[in-house]
């Protein structure tokens, strides 16, 4: 098995293994997918420790608000009566103005902190100090464990607009942000080693070889646009600080790389 050292830029990912017979098209993708699904993993621990803190996400009308401006406008947080969380809730007020306010108690946050601990370790960037691979069985399982945690805290589920239920609904609106801005589309993703491009059409033992023992630092990037100069001289294979420092500036740049 051909050991890959995913990376994105000059930050380390993870490892990941496959034969040096895999289509490419077949392991950009795979590849892809582990990397978006432990940004999801991310972005899911993220507002489940706010979760913990601080309750339910109040409804897109009321948040921001002050308690006057709501009572003024006379709004109703209907979610927040039917989705409370098991054993009651503690007031814990959200500075920010996203949540409710009615936070678990201390014994059902503590389920949501120590799963959100244990999803973190098992997409960590330490897996690769470690020397572990990641598949994406692990992400499903870290993502199935805090769904999980989420269930036993609040039985009743979350409101629908709640980003929680709708990463675990796959119907999260990620535009406009910087989050958004790291996921790579599948059908958009490239894998670079050594200056190359790992082409789709090929298999990965067109060049790395036959030795199913070596070791590649593979990096992950979306597709780039053919005239977007800019992104060109940032992208893997252009890091020649020299090059970068002498093209500064000039427009129209058509070579590309072959």
């Amino acid at each position: 098995m051909v050991l890959l050292h995913v990376k994105r830029g000059d930050e380390s990912q993870f490892l990941l293994q496959a034969p040096g017979s895999t289509e490419l098209e077949e392991l950009t993708v795979q590849v892809a997918r582990v990397y978006n699904g432990r940004l999801k993993v991310q972005r899911l621990c993220s507002e489940m420790e706010e979760l913990a803190e601080h309750g339910i996400f109040l409804p897109p009308n009321m948040q921001g608000l002050t308690d006057d401006q709501i009572e003024e406008l006379k709004l109703k947080d209907e979610w927040g009566e039917k989705c409370v969380p098991s054993g009651g809730a503690v007031f814990k007020k959200d500075d920010i103005g996203r949540r409710n306010g009615q936070a678990p108690n201390e014994k059902m946050k503590q389920v949501l902190k120590k799963t959100i601990e244990e999803a973190k370790a098992i997409i960590s960037k330490k897996q690769v100090e470690a020397g572990i691979c990641v598949t994406m069985e692990m992400v499903k399982d870290a993502l199935d464990q805090l769904r999980g945690a989420v269930m036993i805290v609040y039985p009743m589920g979350l409101p629908p607009y709640d980003p929680i239920r709708m990463e675990f609904e796959n119907k999260e609106d990620l535009s406009g942000t910087q989050a958004g801005l790291n996921v790579i589309k599948e059908a958009e993703a490239q894998l670079w080693w050594a200056a190359k491009e790992l082409r789709r059409t090929k298999k990965l033992s067109d060049y790395v070889g036959k030795n199913e023992k070596t070791k590649i630092i593979a990096k992950i990037q979306q597709r780039l646009e053919e005239n977007d100069d800019d992104a060109y001289l940032n992208s893997p294979w252009a890091d020649n600080t020299a090059l970068k420092r002498h093209f500064h500036g000039v427009k129209d740049i058509k070579w590309r790389p072959r």
